[in-house]
């Protein structure tokens, strides 16, 4: 996947994105912005973003958040604090969207977010009702969860003691940069609090929430408060698939976006008369 760099302005300092458009030609076709996990990048989400974007007669978008990927790295003595989504929702990614010349007002996009990213397409949902027209959501995380810390503090370890750092370095100019950014807040103390559930009555967008049976990472307690909250949200929840069903059961997640789709050209087509 080739990709650019574009500078925003963010907390006050000029940040480096990189970011890769697919199909870019199809400008008359909706635009899907995707949004990795927690240590994702551009480059880890491999080939999917290609494929649901042709399967699906798509415009892609990918970029790698400040930190991560061949983005502007996170600074050695920046601890991300536990409204690090928020920031991600609320300034980098509208910042972003500017500076690619997409109005968001005039042409919503479609968010499809993992994990992490799952997350933050929640919070702008919430906080950009009008400049959204749906999101597809693998993983979101709305609370914390003793199997999501668990499992994070098993990571550190791994990051530690295993090749994951250098596994990471092949999709991160600074690999401790994502990871110690991702890891060490969610392992804060103050974080165990971190929800974002009373935001979601905020969101009027249709979603589509996928979730794995054996996600290590979390448990359907997280999908199903979505549903909850946001009673328009369709619920897909795949057996034999874990924290990332892109990867693990890739044609079911394109056929619930195409579904999601349906109904979002069902919403916009004319009443037809009586």
């Amino acid at each position: 996947m080739s990709t650019h760099v574009v500078d925003i302005d963010w907390d006050g300092r000029r940040v480096r994105i990189e970011h890769a458009w697919l199909r870019a030609q199809r400008r008359e076709r909706p635009l899907v912005v995707f949004l990795h996990e927690g240590l994702g990048s551009v480059s880890m989400w491999r080939d999917f973003p290609a494929r649901l974007c042709q399967a699906l007669d798509l415009r892609g978008l990918v970029y790698s958040r400040p930190g991560y990927g061949r983005s502007t790295p996170r600074a050695p003595d920046e601890a991300w604090q536990p409204d690090f989504m928020h920031r991600q929702a609320h300034q980098v990614l509208p910042a972003l969207l500017r500076a690619l010349g997409i109005d968001a007002g005039h042409a919503p996009p479609l968010l499809f977010g993992h994990s992490d990213g799952a997350s933050i397409a929640l919070l702008y949902a919430a906080r950009f009702p009008q400049a959204l027209a749906g999101a597809v959501l693998l993983a979101p995380h709305i609370l914390v969860e003793d199997l999501s810390v668990t499992s994070i503090a098993k990571a550190r370890e791994a990051y530690a003691e295993t090749d994951l750092r250098q596994r990471l370095a092949r999709h991160h100019d600074d690999p401790d940069s994502a990871f110690r950014g991702w890891n060490d807040v969610w392992l804060l103390p103050a974080f165990r609090d971190w929800s974002i559930e009373a935001e979601l009555d905020a969101i009027r967008c249709p979603l589509l929430l996928i979730q794995g049976e054996d996600d290590e990472y979390g448990t359907l307690a997280q999908v199903h408060g979505i549903r909850q909250r946001v009673p328009q949200a369709r619920l897909l929840v795949l057996p034999a698939c874990g924290h990332s069903p892109h990867r693990d059961q890739p044609q079911a997640v394109i056929e619930g976006t195409r579904a999601l789709l349906a109904d979002l050209d069902a919403d916009r087509a004319p009443a037809a008369p009586r």
